[in-house]
């Protein structure tokens, strides 16, 4: 499988699809050495061993068929606020009543801090709740 260079503020940058990603896991945990994958990918050790850390993340991902990179999981926190949210917005439909993008901003912010009491979550998922209008 060939990598895909992207372009970034520090130079070329090699990016490995979740499925190349995968395939890396596999071969280290099948014995071949971090050396021995870094020579035949033609990547620096510590991209290996970032990608050997990460296994758990990678192994765990069910990615939709033509998504090649995997950036970053998203919080349960934020995951459980946009459920919520959808069905928030399908009973207001339903009801025939109309809500604007600040109604449902608004909405979402509150709903946000409400499930961030429910959910126990890490320190990284209480970060700045921002309801975009996009």
């Amino acid at each position: 499988m060939a990598l895909k260079k992207e372009k970034s503020d520090s130079g070329n940058r090699k990016r490995f699809s979740v499925a190349l990603e995968k395939e890396i896991i596999a071969k280290y945990e099948n014995g071949i050495c971090v050396s021995d994958i870094a020579k035949e990918y033609n990547v620096a050790k510590s991209t290996i061993s970032t990608i050997i850390k990460n296994k758990k993340a990678f192994k765990a991902a069910e990615v939709a068929k033509g998504v090649n990179v995997l950036l970053k999981q998203r919080s349960k926190v934020l995951d459980e606020v946009e459920k919520l949210l959808l069905i928030w917005i399908n009973e207001k439909q339903f009801a025939g009543d109309s809500v604007s993008e600040a109604i449902i901003c608004e909405k979402a912010k509150n709903l946000y801090n409400d499930v961030l009491t429910q959910i126990p979550s890490t320190s990284a998922d209480r970060q700045d709740f921002k309801a975009s209008r996009e």
